[in-house]
């Protein structure tokens, strides 16, 4: 919930003045009432814009609510639901974020589906326990042929906004649990086709070293997406 039309339009001029590294593929999320202006505006081929959250029906009388139609109207192609501000903040239930993404995905958009643990639930050992309790949700709504729609972003709550941020070796450790934990729930092919995402205090100056890190496929980026450095991250891997 950041923005104005003057900042978007800084971050807008930013990507479409940049050289960016072709391979990236890069997936901005502005708010609702900027999503198309941002459509509009973004000029890089491998730039494309999501929505931070859609509801689980079709329109109707849901006030306050934004259906996938309407986010596919405005251009949209990719919807983040599962976000920990979603999930703690807002008190979404892990059926009910399943629910918005099979709904997402059987109406025609991708789906950035966040999972990962706050500190005291790291602190018990519960890493894996709360991200496969997160992940069984949404395996018992999916077609298998639906993963072709989803990325993972794993966010661990305590590194986001803190200053605090898992190494890369922590991230790789969880992101190579999940991967096995899909082989286990979905099956071999949609573990190795799944991009899984890191997303916790990712910036400028922390990207590159993950770049070794073989299950680490990318980025989920908070507050530094709205800093000239969100360019430094979409080149990391250059």
């Amino acid at each position: 919930m950041n923005g104005t039309f003057e900042s978007i339009k800084t971050i807008v001029d930013g990507l479409n003045n940049a050289s960016l590294d072709p391979k990236a593929e890069v997936v901005i999320a502005p708010p609702f009432p900027y999503l198309s202006w941002t459509k509009e505006h973004v000029k890089a081929s491998n730039v494309a814009v999501s929505a931070q959250n859609a509801y689980e029906r079709g329109d109707g009388a849901y006030t306050g609510e934004v259906s996938v139609s309407q986010l596919k109207d405005v251009g949209a192609s990719w919807v983040i639901l599962g976000h920990s501000e979603r999930r703690h903040v807002l008190k979404e239930t892990d059926e009910f974020i399943a629910a918005k993404v099979k709904f997402a995905i059987d109406n025609g958009l991708s789906v950035i589906f966040c999972i990962g643990e706050t500190l005291d639930e790291r602190k018990a050992d519960k890493t894996m326990a709360v991200n496969q309790r997160q992940i069984d949700a949404v395996v018992a709504k999916l077609d298998k042929s639906d993963w072709e729609k989803v990325v993972i972003a794993y966010e661990p709550v305590w590194a986001i906004g803190t200053g605090l941020a898992a190494t890369p070796e922590d991230a790789q450790e969880v992101h190579a649990a999940i991967r096995k934990y899909l082989t286990e729930k979905v099956d071999q092919s949609v573990a190795d086709k799944t991009r899984i995402l890191y997303g916790g205090s990712v910036n400028g100056k922390n990207a590159k070293t993950f770049n070794e890190k073989q299950d680490v496929d990318g980025y989920l980026v908070g507050g530094a997406s709205l800093k000239p450095e969100f360019i430094d991250i979409v080149n990391a891997r250059q």
